[in-house]
């Protein structure tokens, strides 16, 4: 659910991912809110996995603890190509609280959202 990964600091990730017609959260050529919050996870694993490739250390099993403050202002059509920006809020003990935008085509934010993630011990 990520193509690109656009920008990577210890504080933030930014990630593209381009709509196709065989994704499994595609409906009626509309991509579902499940499938946007599904990216959302996915670019903040992106940030966690890459961070752990430049380490050369090999990268952990994280699960999503919350997802909270959602919300979903536009769903990105087929073709489409969506722009995710995480925020790292807080990250202590392998929990990470994060801040998340998703923008279209048109650089219009289409959803937001806090997520809290974990890493598996």
């Amino acid at each position: 659910m990520v193509d690109t990964l656009l920008d990577f600091t210890n504080s933030k990730v930014v990630s593209s991912f381009l709509i196709k017609e065989d994704n499994l959260f595609v409906k009626n050529n509309i991509l579902l809110e499940s499938g946007l919050i599904e990216n959302m996870a996915q670019t903040v694993a992106l940030h966690t996995g890459y961070d752990f490739f430049i380490k050369n250390e090999e990268a952990p099993t994280g699960y999503i603890g919350s997802i909270k403050k959602v919300e979903i202002s536009k769903l990105p059509a087929l073709n489409d190509i969506i722009t995710t920006k995480v925020d790292i809020l807080h990250e202590f003990n392998g929990v990470t609280m994060v801040a998340i935008n998703v923008f279209n085509n048109d650089n219009e934010e289409i959803a937001s959202g806090e997520m809290k993630t974990v890493i598996a011990n």
